[in-house]
């Protein structure tokens, strides 16, 4: 696989006029810089847009306004990949190009640890590298995360679900995340003056994380991806579709 840390965060435009700013800054400044540094294997970020909302849910309150939902993949050793890529966001906003701080929030980040990954005609780990349509993501919160009852749950996911999912025709493989520390972890705090994310400690694997590669359009693939009778909390189930470089007009 990559490595052992990857970053996602959730992100909401404040300002309905800004899509194409937030677009063209992202993908055309902020992407191609961390693509640059020697620590980030791979990064990607995909689109929540209204047909997709249509599509899923969103039974967490938090999560109801997501437009955007970036990805980032460390290189090993992961914990100085990571130093070098948070230096970058200050370094960034030092430089005056960090225009996303107006108008977009974040109301979830987090970085999780990768659990496995399955894929029908490549290797899992060249999985997150092949192109495609899109993703289904879905987000789970466990109050007991090393519990019994959570481990058969885990067990049921890897033995029923996952076997599933890969007999879904249009359907590329999937790769399943637990979290290492998130913004909605209980008793997060942001640090004052902090241009990026840190981690608090004390909340490893409460946030699971499923990400179901389409090479079919995700949104007609949705129906068959959703994930009624897994017994976790779910706070987020919707496809995504992957951007395009210029084609940002969904919300036009």
């Amino acid at each position: 696989m990559p490595g052992t840390k990857a970053f996602f965060s959730f992100a909401h435009i404040t300002d309905p006029a800004r899509h194409e700013d937030y677009n063209a800054w992202h993908q055309l400044d902020h992407r191609p810089e961390n693509l640059a540094l020697g620590g980030v294997e791979l990064g990607e970020r995909w689109v929540h847009a209204p047909d997709c909302v249509a599509a899923g849910s969103a039974p967490d309150q938090r999560l109801a306004d997501i437009h955007y939902v970036n990805m980032y993949w460390f290189r090993e050793p992961a914990d100085a990949s990571i130093r070098e890529w948070q230096g970058l966001a200050e370094t960034s906003f030092q430089w005056g190009r960090r225009p996303d701080v107006a108008y977009s929030t974040r109301p979830v980040m987090g970085f999780f640890d990768p659990v496995r990954g399955d894929a029908k005609a490549i290797s899992p780990a060249a999985l997150p590298f092949r192109p495609g349509r899109g993703v289904h993501a879905t987000l789970w919160e466990l109050d007991e995360p090393h519990s019994a009852r959570s481990e058969r749950v885990f067990a049921a996911l890897a033995s029923e679900r996952l076997p599933a999912v890969l007999e879904v025709p249009g359907v590329a493989g999937v790769w399943t995340f637990s979290s290492d520390g998130t913004t909605l972890d209980p008793g997060f705090e942001p640090i004052a003056g902090d241009t990026t994310f840190h981690a608090a400690p004390g909340n490893r694997g409460r946030f699971r994380l499923e990400l179901v590669y389409c090479e079919g359009d995700p949104v007609e693939l949705a129906p068959s991806l959703r994930a009624d009778d897994v017994p976790l909390r779910r706070l987020f189930a919707a496809p995504l579709r992957t951007i395009v470089p210029w084609e940002w007009s969904w919300f036009a």
